[in-house]
Protein backbone atom coordinates (compact mmCIF):
# COMPACT_ATOMS: atom_id res chain seq x y z
CA UNK A 1 0.00 0.00 0.00
CA UNK A 2 1.18 3.41 -1.00
CA UNK A 3 0.72 6.99 0.54
CA UNK A 4 0.86 8.75 -1.83
CA UNK A 5 2.78 9.79 -4.73
CA UNK A 6 6.29 7.61 -5.37
CA UNK A 7 9.43 9.81 -5.09
CA UNK A 8 12.25 8.79 -7.28
CA UNK A 9 15.54 9.20 -5.78
CA UNK A 10 19.32 8.52 -6.67
CA UNK A 11 21.47 6.54 -3.82
CA UNK A 12 24.90 5.80 -4.26
CA UNK A 13 25.71 2.47 -1.72
CA UNK A 14 29.22 1.79 -0.23
CA UNK A 15 30.30 -1.63 -0.74
CA UNK A 16 29.13 -3.05 2.78
CA UNK A 17 25.71 -1.27 2.34
CA UNK A 18 25.20 -2.94 -0.97
CA UNK A 19 26.09 -6.05 -0.17
CA UNK A 20 23.62 -5.99 3.12
CA UNK A 21 20.88 -4.94 0.61
CA UNK A 22 21.54 -7.83 -1.87
CA UNK A 23 21.36 -10.27 1.91
CA UNK A 24 17.87 -9.08 2.77
CA UNK A 25 16.75 -8.80 -0.55
CA UNK A 26 17.75 -12.64 -0.67
CA UNK A 27 16.42 -13.34 2.89
CA UNK A 28 12.99 -11.91 2.71
CA UNK A 29 12.52 -11.98 -0.92
CA UNK A 30 11.76 -8.80 -1.44
CA UNK A 31 12.93 -6.25 -3.74
CA UNK A 32 15.67 -3.68 -3.59
CA UNK A 33 13.26 -0.79 -3.64
CA UNK A 34 10.87 -2.54 -0.91
CA UNK A 35 13.78 -3.06 1.61
CA UNK A 36 15.34 0.28 0.88
CA UNK A 37 11.84 1.61 1.88
CA UNK A 38 11.87 -0.50 5.01
CA UNK A 39 15.22 0.58 6.12
CA UNK A 40 14.33 3.66 6.24
CA UNK A 41 11.52 3.40 8.25
CA UNK A 42 13.28 1.09 10.88
CA UNK A 43 15.96 3.44 10.81
CA UNK A 44 13.63 6.89 11.57
CA UNK A 45 11.52 4.67 14.29
CA UNK A 46 14.75 3.66 16.16
CA UNK A 47 16.04 7.23 15.54
CA UNK A 48 12.64 8.33 16.94
CA UNK A 49 13.11 6.11 19.90
CA UNK A 50 16.23 7.52 20.46
CA UNK A 51 15.61 10.86 20.61
CA UNK A 52 12.95 10.15 23.21
CA UNK A 53 15.72 8.45 25.76
CA UNK A 54 14.51 5.39 25.00
CA UNK A 55 16.43 2.16 23.62
CA UNK A 56 15.90 -0.41 21.49
CA UNK A 57 17.16 -3.86 22.71
CA UNK A 58 18.25 -6.91 20.16
CA UNK A 59 18.57 -11.13 20.89
CA UNK A 60 20.97 -12.69 18.56
CA UNK A 61 20.37 -15.95 19.09
CA UNK A 62 17.36 -17.73 21.67
CA UNK A 63 20.05 -17.97 24.71
CA UNK A 64 21.74 -15.09 24.39
CA UNK A 65 21.56 -11.94 26.54
CA UNK A 66 19.71 -8.89 25.33
CA UNK A 67 21.99 -6.33 23.89
CA UNK A 68 21.02 -2.49 23.48
CA UNK A 69 21.72 -1.05 19.72
CA UNK A 70 23.87 1.88 19.53
CA UNK A 71 23.42 4.44 16.65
Amino acid sequence: GSNGPLERITVNLIARASRALHAVSELTGDSRTDSINRAIQVYAYVTQVDSSGGGVYVRESENSELQLLKF
